[in-house]
């Protein structure tokens, strides 16, 4: 097998289309961009640029710290680094009419179509009726939904030659990051472009754990090598992310089911008792943090470190996250964290927030405490669950909309909130008036109200970032209140998702596997849990319905372990025995 350097020298020499395969960490994105500055120097026209797309916006920002470091400044103008959904915004908003949708689109965020949904997925009753409404969302009022993004692009792009034409001119070179984990029509975008730009995808056939998604399976790479026949370079599992350390190693003998039988450097254990009473979470990640800085600063001579708590699923994430939050039982001292979490009763409950801080006028009472009452509703909505709830709350508002002043708990409680807002007015600082507003949902003491604060509570919205604040003090800016913080909210929030909301990891934060492909931690803490079913206690390392050998299961969790720079660390009941750990001395 050629050496490393000369297998990278022969991508950066390439003039045709290339398909790099490596491990973590083996320097995909390094070779990557030094690709793309080749380019920038061999001379690009005016507007034109290299273009660089990835699956997640975690995978762009870690792309944007290691440009920093391999493009000069000068290069990094020439490189557009974009997530697929941005760059197939880019071309809907402006073409969009071609299939028939009003000139103006507005995103349709997640939130927003689960709770028009009642939060139901493709295995539930009424999805078929739901894909059709979605499609009349967008051809009718312009309203798109992320899933339509793809398809809609590339429909445009396989219609109008123009159109292809001029992309592929604006960008003689596109790198596809995760190719792996392409979908369907996205890769059809990248298929149709490729007759005309040179494409390079990168990819990791280890590490393909959205083949549940529509359209993603393990023939993504075998697709890319019939369409493109490209120049296959493998990179092998050289590890470049952690390179002292044996996580690479340990990650590698997960997914392939043959322990060596001997400890790994840079992975370690902490065993605990999960009998009950459950754990105190609090006390344990707090150990578990403590160890890891340990190991860290004995591994390496970093000051700051990032570090993240990985779990099975939504529901564990945020019962951790609670306990860090000191929200628990016998709690400890409080964790600063950042949760990611699937957010969508959260940022409705935010948009409800929001709407309180907007200006109101008396004669108009009661319409907003229908809208107020109709507003919670959708958040409940968005979960899929309480269906009688939120109907109730449905008809609620709509009899207050006809004129009917219902003296019920919660539009009570309402008047009396919405009333005291006005009364003591806001500050113009929109966080301290975040807080006011949050605070007063908790003083109501009334049910649904205390939920909204509660969701507010593990939102925390912001430390999303600066958008949501800049947004509300524009808006006081302008107006002396916060004359349209619906919109403001909204548009940060679709600028972090889909358009340049990009930031490094940073301090702790907890998620699920999923939520963690394409990050990177200097530590990582994997907890694994006990899962209690009616006959026996399972590992939560084995997903469910998952066979033996369990490849998906240690697909997932090899992407867990290799999440760290320096040091993995699992946090590991003493029983029930995991079968995907069996053998491993940790």
């Amino acid at each position: 097998m050629p050496e490393p350097c000369l297998l990278r020298e022969s991508v950066l020499a390439c003039e045709r289309h290339a398909l790099v395969i490596g491990g973590p960490g083996s320097g995909k994105t390094t070779v990557a961009l030094r690709k793309a500055a080749r380019r920038i120097q061999d001379g690009l026209s005016p507007g034109q640029s290299v273009l660089f797309l990835s699956f997640s916006r975690a995978a762009v920002a870690r792309i944007l710290d290691a440009a920093a470091v391999e493009v000069s400044k000068e290069e990094r103008e020439r490189l557009s680094i974009q997530t697929f959904h941005s760059f197939f915004w880019d071309i809907l908003k402006a073409h969009a009419y071609l299939l028939g949708a009003p000139d103006k689109l507005t995103i349709l965020l997640p939130q927003d179509e689960k709770a028009f949904s009642g939060g139901i997925d493709d295995e539930d009753e009424g999805w078929a009726e739901w894909v059709l409404e979605r499609e009349r969302l967008f051809r009718e009022e312009g309203r798109i939904a992320f899933d339509l993004f793809a398809p809609n692009a590339a429909e445009l792009l396989g219609n109008s030659t123009y159109l292809l034409t001029s992309l592929a001119k604006r960008y003689p070179l596109v790198i596809v990051d995760e190719a792996q984990d392409t979908g369907q029509f996205a890769w059809r975008c990248i298929e149709l472009l490729a007759p005309l730009t040179q494409v390079v995808c990168l990819a990791d056939l280890d590490q393909q754990i959205f083949d549940f998604l529509p359209g993603v399976g393990p023939e993504r790479v075998a697709a890319i090598k019939a369409a493109l026949n490209p120049l296959e370079v493998d990179l092998g599992t050289q590890n470049h992310r952690s390179p002292d350390s044996e996580i690479l190693a340990f990650g590698n003998d997960v997914l392939a089911g043959k322990p060596r039988g001997a400890p790994y450097k840079g992975v370690s254990v902490l065993p605990y008792r999960p009998e009950k009473p459950p754990p105190n979470w609090n006390h344990l990640l707090r150990r578990a943090i403590a160890a890891v800085l340990k190991a860290m600063r004995a591994e390496s001579d970093q000051q700051r470190h990032t570090l993240a708590i990985l779990v099975g699923n939504n529901r564990s994430a945020l019962r951790l996250s609670n306990a860090l939050n000191g929200l628990e039982p016998n709690a400890g001292k409080v964790v600063r964290h950042k949760l990611l979490f699937d957010e969508a009763e959260a940022l409705l409950s935010a948009r409800f927030a929001a709407f309180l801080l907007e200006p109101k006028q008396s004669a108009r009472l009661e319409l907003d405490v229908a809208t107020s009452i109709g507003m919670i509703a959708a958040a409940r909505r968005a979960t899929g669950q309480g269906k009688a709830a939120v109907d109730k709350l449905l008809e609620q508002a709509e009899k207050i909309r006809g004129g009917k002043p219902l003296q019920i708990n919660i539009a009570k409680a309402l008047r009396a909130l919405i009333v005291e807002l006005h009364v003591e007015g806001f500050t113009g600082d929109p966080a301290t008036d975040w807080l006011f507003v949050k605070h007063a949902l908790r003083a109501t003491g009334q049910a649904e109200l205390l939920r909204v604060a509660a969701q507010l509570d593990f939102l925390v919205a912001f430390r999303r970032g600066h958008r949501i604040s800049a947004g509300l003090s524009e808006e006081w800016l302008r107006d002396g209140a916060y004359t349209n913080a619906r919109q403001a909210l909204d548009q940060a929030l679709a600028q972090e998702q889909i358009l340049d909301g990009i930031e490094a990891p940073a301090g702790l934060q907890v998620m699920n596997f999923h939520k963690a492909k394409g990050k990177q931690f200097d530590g990582v803490i994997i907890v694994r849990e006990v899962r209690r079913t009616a006959e026996k206690a399972e590992s939560s390392f084995v997903w469910r319905n998952d066979e033996p050998p369990y490849e998906k299961s240690r697909k997932v969790l090899r992407v867990g372990i290799t999440r760290a720079r320096i040091h993995t660390l699992i946090l590991d009941p003493m029983w029930p025995r995991c079968p995907i750990l069996k053998g491993h001395a940790l």
